[in-house]
């Protein structure tokens, strides 16, 4: 890859875990990584990866981040409007803040809203507390939001008519 085009994103490691596999001669040690990557402007993505060290690891899941990347529709520096993302058993209400308030979430939720460039939301997650679990929960609710535009063309109003 150009390196170029890597200094735009900004990287934020989630959780790492040391895993063993349990073979015949004892234990062999790995690490997983969940890493989130964004452009700090409405693009981010999350990845899953493991090795048999730390950096690899890290390595991998920019890697995956960096391919499955989704865009965040965003109105001024907060969602449009309030969703729940779920994924299994956890929840993550995302509500839209006023200006100013800040990101107000914990902290998987908080590294992907950074990375993505929404500065000012409330969050709360509820059910699992699986680093993984809340990660894809806040990216269901993120895919699930709707642009501004796309409710106006659907409504058959202007974007002006919408908001006022």
């Amino acid at each position: 890859m150009d390196q170029g085009r890597d200094k735009e994103f900004t990287e934020k490691l989630i959780s790492l875990n040391r895993v063993a596999k349990v073979v015949k001669g004892g234990r062999r040690f790995s690490f997983s990584a969940l890493v989130v990557v964004g452009d700090k402007n409405g693009r981010v993505g999350y990845g899953y990866g493991k090795a048999n060290d730390v950096s690899e690891a890290i390595r991998k899941g920019v890697d995956r981040a960096k391919k499955g990347m989704i865009s965040v529709p965003r109105k001024q520096e907060t969602v449009p409007h309030q969703i729940i993302g779920r994924f299994k058993s956890a929840e993550v209400l995302i509500r839209p803040a006023a200006p100013g308030t800040g990101i107000i979430a914990g902290g998987p939720v908080r590294a992907v809203m950074e990375v993505g460039g929404v500065n000012d939301v409330l969050s709360k997650s509820l059910g699992s507390q699986n680093p993984v679990n809340i990660v894809k929960a806040v990216f269901n609710g993120l895919e699930n939001l709707m642009d501004a535009r796309e409710i106006a063309r659907n409504r058959g109003k202007s974007l002006q008519e919408m908001w006022g």
